[in-house]
């Protein structure tokens, strides 16, 4: 793997797209990986050393609830919720990264 494949997500994406995957429903941790996994076609993978202490921030802002659910495979899960809270920020945080991508764009076209 190359330097620039080895560089990781900007500030706030993983947060970001956490927060989109959590828009269509409540899911627990390794859901929330596969979602994003398989919506990028495989070419985005969130680790749990990524995951887990980007759910706890989240948490902590009160992006998202997390509530002890028992899983499909007869499992105790943690599954996360988005609140209203979350929705603004998603809201925020895709207006700045359509700005910030636009930007690239104009940069990349010159």
């Amino acid at each position: 793997m190359n330097k620039v494949e080895e560089r990781g997500l900007f500030p706030g994406a993983l947060e970001m797209m956490i927060l989109r995957t959590l828009r269509r429903e409540p899911l627990h941790g390794y859901a929330i990986a596969r979602s994003i996994r398989e919506n990028s076609e495989e070419l985005l993978r969130v680790e749990e050393g990524s995951l887990y202490p980007a759910l706890q921030r989240m948490l902590k802002s009160r992006w998202i609830e997390g509530e002890w659910v028992v899983s499909a495979q007869n499992r105790r899960v943690k599954q996360y919720r988005l609140t209203a809270a979350g929705r603004k920020q998603l809201e925020r945080e895709s207006s700045q990264f359509d700005r910030m991508f636009s930007g690239i764009l104009k940069v990349m076209k010159a």
